[in-house]
C-alpha cells in the first residue's frame, strides 16, 4: 500500500483510506474521490497533481495527496492520453478531457468512449499523429491526442 503521491502516472490505482478531516473528505466525495474508487495521476509537478476519478479531473495539492492510500489495481491496463501511444500500438477510449468545441469536435469525428484507436503514423516531430478508427484514418494534434484517455489493448 501506498500513498497516491508516490504513484505512477498512467497506473489504476484503488482508493483504500482517506485520511484527512471531515470537511475535507466530505468535499473529496463530492468530486468521487471515495474509498472503493478508482484513481490514476494524470500529471505532476512539485507541488501538485491532476488525478483522474470517475469522469472529472482534479488537481490536488502533494500535502492532501501524502494522505490518501491507494493500492494498485492489477486487473487492469495502464490508462494513458493518446499522445503516449506508440506507432502501431493499439488502445481504447476510457474518456474525453476537453471543454466545450475540443470536444464536441473530436466526438464529431467518431471519438467516443469504448472506440478503438490505433496509432498510424507520427509526423517527424511527434505532431500531428495519424489514426485510424472506426474504419478511417484521421489526423489529429498532439494537443488535442492529450485530451483522449485510452486504455492499452493487447492485438492478438
Amino acid at each position: 500500500m501506498t500513498t497516491l503521491d508516490k504513484c505512477e502516472i498512467g497506473v489504476i490505482y484503488q482508493v483504500n483510506n482517506i485520511t484527512i478531516e471531515d470537511s475535507v473528505r466530505f468535499h473529496l466525495q463530492r468530486l468521487g474521490l471515495t474509498k472503493g474508487n478508482r484513481v490514476t495521476v494524470v500529471q505532476r509537478d512539485a507541488k501538485s497533481a491532476i488525478v483522474s476519478v470517475q469522469k472529472t479531473r482534479v488537481a490536488l495539492e502533494v500535502a492532501l495527496l501524502q494522505k490518501i492510500e491507494v493500492g494498485e489495481v492489477t486487473s487492469h491496463n495502464e490508462w494513458l492520453s493518446l499522445d503516449q501511444l506508440t506507432v502501431g500500438e493499439t488502445g481504447k477510449v476510457v474518456n474525453l478531457y476537453g471543454q466545450g468545441a475540443v470536444r464536441r469536435r473530436l466526438m464529431d469525428m467518431g471519438v467516443t468512449k469504448n472506440v478503438t484507436i490505433t496509432v498510424q503514423k507520427l509526423a517527424p516531430l511527434g505532431d500531428p499523429i495519424e489514426v485510424k478508427l472506426r474504419g478511417y484514418a484521421l489526423t489529429l494534434r498532439k494537443e488535442e491526442a492529450a485530451h483522449i484517455l485510452m486504455e492499452r489493448v493487447d492485438e492478438a
